[in-house]
């Protein structure tokens, strides 16, 4: 739009930041531009070019719907029933089971044992043997192990399942 075309009194769209907003020009601004008033908001708005200009908008009673007429009309309607829940919360299929994790596996292969600290390789080696945990892509579950239980050590403290025996070593907390 160019500058000459600009008419006091008259609404515009307006490019304000990312959204194009009804704007009704008041008057010429001191520095150049214009100052006008939001239709949706009320608030008062400098427009330094004309390039921030889309389109005028005729007024309803002159004939043609303005822009805020038309946003006020457009109703939206969903593609899904969102009147019922998603997520229903009911428990999962036996097939269906998430896998046990393998500081679950861990916690679980501690409990079963003598009670005897173990290390970490030691731990994923048997929680694989016995089909408690299936190892994927990574190269050093041991390390992810050990990161995994000094984790919840430091962060849980006494509430924690586990304890650092010794050097390179875990076991099961006691929990009397």
């Amino acid at each position: 739009m160019k500058k000459s075309d600009v008419q006091i009194g008259a609404t515009y769209l307006v490019k304000v930041a990312s959204n194009l907003v009804p704007v009704k020009i008041t008057r010429e601004h001191d520095n150049g531009g214009w100052e006008g008033t939001s239709v949706k908001t009320g608030k008062v708005i400098r427009i330094k070019s004309a390039q921030r200009l889309r389109k005028p908008l005729v007024d309803a009673a002159q004939g043609v719907k303005s822009a805020a007429k038309a946003t006020k009309d457009a109703k939206h309607t969903p593609e899904r029933n969102t009147g019922k829940r998603g997520a229903t919360g009911g428990k999962r299929d036996a097939d269906k089971a998430k896998p046990m994790s393998l500081l679950d596996a861990a916690a679980h292969l501690l409990s079963l044992g003598t009670g005897d600290p173990m290390r970490c390789k030691d731990i994923v080696d048997l929680a694989a043997q016995r089909g408690l945990w299936t190892p994927r892509a990574g190269k050093t579950p041991e390390n992810t192990l050990y990161a995994a239980i000094s984790r919840e050590i430091k962060v849980k403290g006494k509430a924690s399942r586990f304890i650092k025996a010794e050097r390179g070593k875990f076991a099961l907390a006691n929990k009397a």
